[in-house]
């Protein structure tokens, strides 16, 4: 792998960047892992500040090209590797339902899940960019119910994702863990490169907490 094809994620264990860990694994993308003590707040530091000035992860550098932003990740890196197969090509009839689901995830549910665990309304609907809590949940609800995973029978990217957010946010007691959430995070959280992500977390976790 040369400089110019390197892919470098920048990862704090257990948080959104494990999911893009999930989706490089998933993906068997070539990669270097560049570990930060969330607990020490190293995100917050002047080195990652230069990286991306929000403190957040994840982010990605692919030779000079960096991509910040959670679901752009996402897409960006499921279109590098388009023969892993999981996500759609453009001209794909599910790609429109891949695009919405990737959208809807920044665009309605974490909006709508941060709103309602801080307890704050959502505003008036014409000026709500989800609606209400309960007309995203329902709509999430209702796709699950529909088939084993967000675009039909088939695992994708669009799984690597939500799988990840669900299975934080009924953790934390933020979403409604209902039977066919439930089944769907079993159906994710068992997938291999999963299991891997989540143990090499806990070791890095274990590290910090004793560094």
């Amino acid at each position: 792998m040369t400089d110019a094809d390197k892919i470098v994620l920048f990862h704090c264990p257990n948080s959104r960047s494990s999911g893009t860990l999930v989706l490089l694994e998933e993906l068997g993308a070539p990669f270097e892992l560049r570990v930060m003590n969330m607990q020490a707040g190293e995100q917050r530091q002047p080195a990652y500040l230069g990286v991306n000035p929000m403190g957040k992860v994840p982010a990605i550098l692919h030779g000079d090209v960096l991509v910040t932003e959670q679901v752009a990740v996402y897409l960006y890196l499921a279109d590098l590797f388009p023969g892993a197969g999981l996500t759609p090509p453009i001209g794909d009839r599910r790609r429109g339902s891949y695009l919405r689901w990737m959208a809807f995830y920044a665009g309605c549910f974490e909006p709508a899940v941060v709103d309602r665990a801080m307890k704050r309304e959502p505003g008036p609907l014409a000026m709500s960019p989800y609606g209400t809590f309960d007309t995203v949940m329902a709509t999430l609800n209702t796709q699950l119910q529909a088939a084993p995973f967000m675009l039909g029978q088939a695992f994708s990217v669009a799984d690597v994702l939500w799988g990840s957010a669900l299975g934080w946010t009924t953790q934390f007691g933020l979403v409604a863990e209902t039977p066919e959430i439930k089944a769907y995070i079993g159906r994710v959280s068992e997938r291999p490169a999963a299991v891997r992500v989540r143990q090499q977390d806990a070791a890095l976790a274990a590290q910090h907490k004793t560094s």
